[in-house]
């Protein structure tokens, strides 16, 4: 099916080419500057929208609704109130899922099967932040002073919250910062990635559809240097939640130390998938080969160094890099898709650089290691599955966070030294292990440092359980009741009835 009855079978008047606005208090607005930037889609270069180019100017307004709102009608808000708000939301978000899941296919070129299988998370998520909206609550607390004194605390939300979120999910990480900060009582300052912001501008939409008060949440559009940089900074942004690279985490709690920030950083990975030679192969093979080219590889929690037993080894990465050459790749627009194009002409320098980085350390491309240039593909930012063979651990592409669908094979023999090498990495978001071996599996999942250890299976989540990394990877937690703990200030009051 060609490229143009592709998009005309898949409209939507939100990426029709035209301007968009971004949001502040109750009003869609444009930056004070009146610059504006384009967004395309990665599949085919078509232009989707124009969006205005904010800037401090315009974080500044939007932190001024932002307290506004936490001041007044927000901030009298009965927890059943925000619960039922949040409620709301979850009915809208599935109501008007298809669109936004188009959206997010043509903005970042996720298969339109996958951005539509997020819908039971992301509503699912919407709906176990209302049900803890009625259950946050301090606690009475006896204490040892003499006479009749009385301690409780209180947990009130934390403020203004600054949201920096990535392009590679851009609904979801909407999703993940907006509903722990409408179930606390916080307000938002949301910054979408400036590759794809059309479906965080429609999420927002919906926000004030549900009934959420103008300036509980606000949507600025714009770039990292300027819009990113001044939501680090600004004094009157009390914390900053964060998803990206653990370069821009940094900078960001460089910047945050003028007012002492509370930060959440969910940050890069490079995490360890170990295969063992009594694993179930065909759970496995798939299993490693998808935990590393889902999303084109544009995960942070991607197993994309993968340990195989020596004496599997030939055979289990010869049968992934069979897995990942049958995998069809293509516009995500059409349903047979399974892997779309990188993000941008920058992801795709960043990844194809890393596929020359890899030959000239001397690793083998079993599969793919160059960019697709035939036919529609030619117009686009696509690369195959990757599997790199003969890989060893100090290679920078064994080390340093490609985010894009190539996988470091490497061999072990030593199981008593695996998790040391596991380990030997500056990231520790997730990893994996493969084996029938229930005993050896509990032995190696505490030994892991990372924050997510997944047991012959990958990447699966869920709202009730939490999220995030050790080391480079960040701090905080997303998902799980944790993940409201980051938005709540806790208050201990002290009472004299003597």
């Amino acid at each position: 099916m060609g490229q143009s009855s592709l998009a005309s079978r898949h409209a939507t008047p939100f990426a029709d080419g035209g301007p968009r606005k971004m949001l502040i208090g109750a009003d869609w607005v444009e930056a004070v500057s009146g610059r504006r930037f384009e967004s395309r889609n990665p599949a085919t270069g078509d232009l989707l929208a124009t969006l205005p180019e904010g800037d401090a100017e315009d974080i500044d307004r939007a932190v001024r609704a932002a307290r506004a709102a936490l001041e007044g009608p927000w901030g009298r808000f009965k927890p059943d109130e925000r619960q039922a708000v949040l409620l709301r939301l979850a009915d809208l978000l599935d109501r008007h899922f298809d669109e936004l899941a188009l959206l997010d296919t043509l903005d970042m070129g996720g298969p339109i099967s996958r951005t539509r299988l997020g819908r039971k998370r992301m509503v699912g998520l919407l709906r176990f932040y209302a049900g803890h909206a009625t259950a946050l609550h301090g606690e009475t607390i006896p204490n040892s002073v003499p006479g009749e004194v009385f301690s409780y605390t209180l947990r009130e939300p934390v403020g203004v919250v600054g949201a920096i979120i990535p392009w590679n999910a851009p609904l979801g990480m909407s999703v993940l910062k907006a509903g722990p900060v409408l179930a606390t009582g916080c307000t938002m300052v949301l910054k979408p990635a400036e590759d794809a912001s059309l479906s965080p501008l429609r999420f927002a939409e919906l926000v004030l559809e549900a009934g959420v008060p103008p300036g509980v949440v606000n949507v600025v559009t714009g770039f990292g240097r300027t819009v990113g940089a001044a939501i680090a900074a600004h004094p009157g942004i009390d914390k900053v939640a964060f998803t990206g690279s653990h370069l821009t985490g940094q900078d960001i709690v460089r910047a945050s130390a003028g007012n002492l920030k509370r930060l959440s950083l969910e940050l890069g990975g490079k995490s360890a998938n170990i295969v063992f030679a009594d694993a179930d192969l065909d759970a496995a093979v798939p299993g490693a080969a998808m935990a590393a080219f889902a999303n084109t590889g544009q995960v942070c929690s991607a197993g994309t160094r993968l340990f195989v037993e020596r004496r599997i080894y030939d055979e289990f990465v010869g049968r992934v890099a069979a897995f990942g050459r049958a995998l069809r790749v293509g516009d995500g627009l059409d349903p047979d898709t399974q892997l779309g194009p990188l993000i941008s002409q920058r992801q795709l320098d960043r990844v194809t650089g890393y596929m020359d980085i890899g030959l000239k350390e001397g690793a083998r491309a079993v599969s793919g290691g160059a960019r697709l240039t035939e036919g529609a593909l030619a117009h686009g930012h696509f690369v195959p599955p990757t599997v790199f063979a003969d890989v060893t651990d100090g290679m920078r592409i064994a080390q340093e966070e490609i985010f894009g669908p190539v996988v470091s094979a490497i061999a072990f023999d030593d199981a008593d030294d695996l998790a040391r090498r596991a380990n030997a990495s500056m990231f520790g978001l997730g990893a994996g292990v493969w084996t029938r071996d229930v005993r050896k599996a509990h032995r190696l999942a505490p030994a892991l440092r990372a924050g997510s250890v997944w047991i012959n299976c990958y990447q699966l989540m869920d709202p009730a359980v939490s999220f995030g990394g050790y080391k480079m990877s960040g701090y905080g937690r997303e998902s799980g009741a944790a993940h409201l703990h980051e938005y709540l200030n806790t208050k201990s009051v002290w009472i004299n009835a003597t």
